[in-house]
């Protein structure tokens, strides 16, 4: 296997990470406004994911700086052609920090309330213009024989990347809703559990045209494979939740974000951004690649690395693991 081949399976990977861990980390930000009832409710979804919700992004960096490094001709047409929404993901996630640190800086109604719709909002809209950006990615955009995107910002609006952005958009909402069962204790573990069963359906629907459409367009036998996987853990995870068995809900659920991760870069490869102009033009793991030393030095470091943070992530995933619910929150905060 070519270096070039590795890192873009590695590549794959590290994107796999970031969706099965952010997303239901925006999926938990999503339900504050939808599942949650009163401020002590949105408190019990904030702190299942406010040991862990930095440590996600990190996927994010790892992924954008593998991407810089190992495929640099790619990174710099994804990032000028695709420069509006990835701006407002970055601008997003900014705000969302910010919000989980700041909204219990201060005891106010209004404080708290306008920090908690931030969460929301910037919780919403990564979640669906994730989908668009990669619904583009494998669907094929606008690049001329110099590597640059030649399209407009309307061009990326288009109906398979916006079924791209509603498909994730539920499907990390489904994901975060099987998090919270798993995560809270009482009424509100009910109510997630609930709300899941429906998430599910409509994910369900959602992903099977998203998938079977990508297939049709791109797929191959592997990726052939990744939808029938995506499609068995989705319907295990309805039924494993609704048998309030919600370790193997959550289990399969981030099986169904990995399936479906991996069935889009499994029909993209070898083209790393296909062109719709010409197919001649097209970036591919070979013409968009760093030098072999680049590659080479870069894989040494990720075998000394990655261990480690993986090992750190998953320690941190285990001391964080016990339930929480309403009366672990203080009685002011219960209105």
């Amino acid at each position: 296997m070519h270096l070039h081949d590795l890192w873009f399976i590695l590549i794959a990977v590290l994107w796999t990470g970031y969706f099965f861990l952010e997303g239901f980390d925006f999926g938990v930000g999503i339900l504050t406004r939808t599942l949650a009832r009163n401020t002590a409710e949105r408190r019990v979804l904030i702190n299942t994911i406010g040991p862990v919700w930095d440590g996600n992004e990190v996927w994010l960096l790892t992924a954008g700086g593998a991407t810089f490094a190992a495929f640099p001709d790619w990174y710099a047409t994804l990032f000028s052609g695709f420069f509006v929404p990835l701006l407002l993901i970055l601008v997003c996630l900014i705000v969302r920090g910010v919000s989980f640190e700041y909204r219990h800086q201060r005891s106010g109604e209004r404080w708290q309330r306008n920090w908690e719709l931030a969460i929301f909002w910037t919780s919403l809209l990564p979640a669906f213009l994730w989908g668009v950006a990669f619904g583009n990615i494998v669907h094929g955009v606008d690049i001329d024989a110099d590597k640059n995107y030649v399209g407009t910002l309307w061009d990326l609006l288009n109906p398979y990347a916006l079924l791209g952005g509603l498909t994730t958009l539920v499907l990390f909402t489904f994901h975060g809703a099987v998090f919270t069962s798993l995560k809270t204790s009482g009424e509100i573990r009910l109510r997630a559990r609930a709300q899941a069963t429906g998430l599910g359906l409509a994910t369900a629907v959602l992903a099977l045209v998203f998938l079977v459409w990508t297939q049709a367009h791109s797929g191959n036998g592997w990726s052939l494979a990744a939808l029938v996987v995506a499609v068995l853990a989705l319907l295990g995870a309805l039924g494993a939740n609704r048998l309030a068995r919600e370790g193997w809900a959550f289990a399969l659920s981030g099986l169904t974000v990995a399936a479906a991760v991996g069935m889009l870069f499994l029909s993209l490869f070898p083209d790393v951004m296909p062109s719709t102009l010409n197919p001649d033009w097209s970036l591919t793991v070979t013409n968009a690649s760093s030098s072999p030393y680049t590659l080479k030095v870069m894989t040494v470091v990720a075998v000394v690395f990655t261990p480690l943070v993986l090992l750190y992530q998953g320690w941190t995933y285990w001391v964080f693991r016990r339930r929480i619910g309403v009366q672990h929150i203080p009685a002011a905060a219960h209105h």
